[in-house]
C-alpha cells in the first residue's frame, strides 16, 4: 500500500492579514505559517492506515518554495516516510495547475490511494481533488467522515448537507478528508529528529512537464471584509421590531 499525501504550506488561520496600498497583495511580513489543517488530518489518517496494515508507505507531497519543506519534515515527523517537494516561487497557482502537478507525480509514483484535505483554509477553492481524480480518471469520494480499506476497496462514509452518504471505490482512488476524520497526532522530539534524516526528493514544475505559466485563474485584487459594527440595545420588543424594519431592513 502507498499513500500519497499533501501537506500544503498555508498562512496561520489566526493572524490577522493586512493588504498592500494597492489591494493587490497580502503582506506577509511578521505572519506565520502553518499545514493546511486539512491536509494535517490526510497526513494524520494516511499514517493510521498504514500502521493498522502494518506495511506501506506515505509519501508527502508539498508545492511551493524552499520554505515548504517545513511543513513535508512535520508530516515526516508525524509518521511519514518519504517526502517530496515541487519548488517553485510562482505564488499564483491555480487549483488546475496544482492538480496537474498531482497527476504528474501520481504517474510517477503510482500510489495505490491519494488524500487531501478537502480544501486549503487560504484560497478556500475545494477543487483539487476532484481535479486530480478526473485527470486520472480514478475514483473519488469528498468530503470524508471515514474511512475503511478493504484489500482494493474503499468504502467511505461522507459528509453531506443531510447527513452521511456510505460509498465504495476500487482502488486506486481519490479522497478528500473533512474535519471529524481524525484527530492529528503531535509529533514527539524523537520522531521530529528523525524526520530529518528521512529522504525528500526536490523537483520543479518544469521538471514534471507543467507550465505554470498556463494560470486559468487570476487575482485581479484583495478586499478586507467590512467591520462588524456596534451592537445597540434596546429598550422594548416594540424598538427592536422597528429597527430590524427600517435600519437592519430584515423584515
Amino acid at each position: 500500500m502507498k499513500i500519497l499525501v499533501t501537506a500544503k504550506r498555508v498562512t496561520d488561520y489566526d493572524a490577522k492579514l493586512t493588504l498592500t496600498a494597492d489591494g493587490k497583495a497580502i503582506k506577509y511580513d511578521n505572519v506565520d505559517y502553518k499545514m493546511n489543517p486539512f491536509c494535517e488530518i490526510a497526513v494524520e489518517e494516511a499514517i493510521r492506515m498504514v500502521e493498522k496494515a502494518g506495511e506501506g508507505e506515505v509519501v508527502v507531497v508539498a508545492i511551493g518554495d524552499d520554505e515548504a519543506t517545513t511543513q513535508v519534515r512535520a508530516a515526516l515527523a508525524m509518521g511519514a516516510h518519504r517526502g517530496i517537494l515541487v519548488e517553485t516561487s510562482e505564488d499564483q497557482l491555480d487549483s488546475d495547475l496544482v492538480a496537474q502537478i498531482l497527476v504528474k507525480i501520481c504517474q510517477d509514483e503510482s500510489p495505490d490511494l491519494v488524500l487531501l484535505g478537502k480544501q486549503a483554509v487560504d484560497g478556500d477553492s475545494n477543487q483539487v481533488g476532484q481535479l486530480v481524480a478526473e485527470y486520472l480518471n480514478w475514483p473519488q469520494a469528498t468530503f470524508a467522515y471515514k474511512i475503511d480499506l478493504n484489500g482494493n476497496q474503499a468504502n467511505v462514509q461522507r459528509e453531506v448537507d443531510g447527513g452521511v452518504e456510505t460509498v465504495a471505490l476500487s482502488l486506486p482512488a481519490v479522497i478528500t478528508t473533512d474535519l471529524r476524520l481524525n484527530e492529528p497526532r503531535y509529533a514527539s522530539l524523537p520522531n521530529i529528529m528523525k524526520a530529518k534524516k528521512k529522504p525528500l526528493d526536490t523537483t520543479t514544475p518544469e521538471d514534471l512537464g507543467v507550465d505554470v505559466s498556463s494560470a486559468k485563474v487570476s487575482v485581479i485584487g484583495y478586499a478586507l471584509p467590512q467591520s462588524r459594527k456596534a451592537g445597540q440595545i434596546v429598550k422594548s420588543v416594540e424598538e427592536l421590531v422597528q429597527k430590524l424594519n427600517t435600519e437592519a431592513k430584515v423584515l
